[in-house]
């Protein structure tokens, strides 16, 4: 069977271009009424922006006319404000007067007694360097420090009740003799160990320090410290002539 083509090849294309038109008109206008939407629901959503801007403008300056007339307001916000600081700082501040619990607790008896002359507390590092002087020489000094080693602490931390050793660990420094301030002669040394990061804060609930010599119960309001703990720096021994 044969097919003969009677329209012309003119005509077809012209078929064919308003096709393409029609298929381009189709989608701009998709297209046009998608842009519609999206700027329609944009306007919607800064619309609802301004709306909710403006209603929290209105409440700042309704909540600050009603601030302004209360009488010393600037006085009533400040006393707040620090009233609501209160329980931070308390929480942050050392409780320094423990350190000489501390000290007492790790003094041995006698004779090997220590007497301190000077005191330095690093609350960064943790750490404590103490120099003082033992009558009874390196006996004294080797017994100061196996007390220190064995020192527990008791303390409460989170309504628990838990024990730490006071350091783990004692370095003694350079000694020399020396003389006293009565003339007799000493063992001049210093020892520095690090301890618990909590013992000198608020994070800690000490309640006893517990140490060869004995047992102190702590109480941060009553602080005992013996004068015969501390003395001069003793100077160095008169040479023999």
């Amino acid at each position: 069977m044969i097919e003969i083509n009677l329209v012309p090849d003119v005509k077809q294309e012209f078929i064919h271009a308003q096709k393409m038109r029609n298929t381009v008109i189709t989608f701009a206008i998709i297209i046009s009424i998608a842009a519609v939407g999206v700027l329609a629901i944009l306007g919607l959503f800064y619309g609802a922006q301004a709306l909710r801007e403006r209603i929290a403008r209105d409440a700042i300056k309704k909540e600050f006319s009603s601030l302004r007339e209360i009488e010393n307001v600037d006085d009533v916000l400040t006393i707040q404000n620090q009233m609501s600081k209160i329980a931070s700082i308390h929480q942050k501040k050392t409780v320094d007067s423990r350190l000489f619990d501390i000290i007492s607790a790790i003094n041995p008896a006698a004779p090997n007694n220590v007497k301190i002359a000077s005191v330095l507390l690093d609350p960064q590092a943790h750490t404590l360097r103490l120099e003082g002087s033992a009558e009874n020489g390196f006996a004294a000094t080797e017994t100061f420090r196996k007390t220190i080693l064995n020192t527990k602490l008791e303390y409460r931390q989170d309504d628990a009740v838990q024990t730490s050793p006071l350091t783990e660990e004692v370095q003694i420094g350079e000694t020399s003799y020396g003389e006293n301030a009565d003339g007799s002669k000493v063992l001049r040394f210093s020892v520095s160990f690090a301890y618990p990061a909590g013992l000198f804060d608020n994070t800690w609930k000490l309640s006893r320090i517990v140490s060869p010599v004995g047992q102190i119960d702590v109480t941060d309001s009553r602080t005992r410290v013996p004068e015969s703990l501390f003395s001069q720096k003793a100077a160095d021994a008169k040479e023999e002539k």
